[in-house]
């Protein structure tokens, strides 16, 4: 099971509101017309997936209806074959066709961060290399899409500018004192990581002689991957993660992944994505 923190639990809380407060607002017109009555629902997969998003999927109904009973087939994380039932959902028809897009919302989008993520794990499984995400999220679900990029099998980079520093091309231009900043931010944060992005052979040699906990090398060729590799081997930071970023596709992974880095991260897990077909169906019972 993947987990669920006390601080995602109360996202969870937060986001599911928002998206019911969004497409419901004061009532459901259309239900209203209806008769209420007992039903069975099942959602449907109509392509192979990755699940992520139960816990939302839940969430919806119990700020709904309470009284509405979700029963999952797969775990988040499983893989799941197109045509197949992931769930079956008994109660008031009206309180789960009101609650029905929202459920889908989340389970369509995470469960396709979720396999594009897989997508891309799979490409590398045969190196010691790991798939990290971004923060190129969708607004307001950063923590979800990253709980699905876990349920893909990717680790999570930083969640924000609050959780490590990550100095780039824009915080760097123009500096020559590139040791010294990563020296006072080594000082300032001594328990938070240390990353510093390079755009060319040069610039890595001079983050070597630091103390920085990662080197992000941004758009740097196989051959370029390969040498930061051998100066990392000989310099005074041997501990110094190595990470690949920009341009990574599926076609270019597993030769990047052989150079010996230690991360590719990959914006497309969560930006590039398409929502996975799903469909909710009721009968009476």
């Amino acid at each position: 099971m993947i987990e669920i923190t006390e601080n995602l639990k109360a996202e969870i809380k937060r986001s599911v509101k928002v998206a019911i407060e969004e497409d419901v607002g004061e009532k459901d017109l259309t239900c209203s017309l209806i008769e209420d009555i007992d039903v069975a629902a099942k959602i449907i997969t109509r392509e192979d997936m990755i699940l992520s998003g139960q816990a939302w999927a839940r969430e919806v109904y119990r700020q709904i209806d309470p009284e509405i009973h979700t029963q999952w087939h797969f775990n988040d994380g499983d893989f799941v074959e197109k045509d197949t039932v992931i769930s079956e959902i008994n109660g008031g028809r009206n309180a789960i066709l009101t609650g029905e897009r929202c459920v889908l919302n989340f389970l369509q989008i995470l469960s396709s961060t979720a396999t594009q993520t897989k997508n891309f794990v799979e490409k590398i499984k045969n190196s010691n290399c790991k798939i990290l995400d971004t923060r190129k999220t969708l607004p307001g679900l950063r923590l979800a899409q990253k709980y699905a990029v876990r349920c893909g099998g990717g680790v999570n980079h930083r969640f924000g500018l609050y959780d490590s520093v990550l100095m780039k091309e824009n915080h760097l231009a123009g500096r020559i004192d590139i040791p010294e900043l990563i020296l006072s931010a080594k000082r300032l944060y001594p328990d938070t990581e240390v990353i510093v992005e390079v755009e060319s052979i040069d610039e890595l040699k001079i983050v070597l002689s630091t103390e920085a906990n990662r080197a992000l090398l941004d758009n740097f060729s196989i051959d370029e991957l390969r040498m930061a590799y051998e100066l990392k081997l000989k310099s005074h930071n041997q501990n110094i993660l190595l990470e690949a970023s920009g341009n990574i596709t599926k076609k270019n992974i597993e030769r990047i992944a052989e150079t010996g880095i230690d991360f590719i991260s990959v914006g497309a897990l969560t930006k590039n994505i398409e929502a996975i077909d799903l469909t909710l169906l009721i009968c009476p019972i």
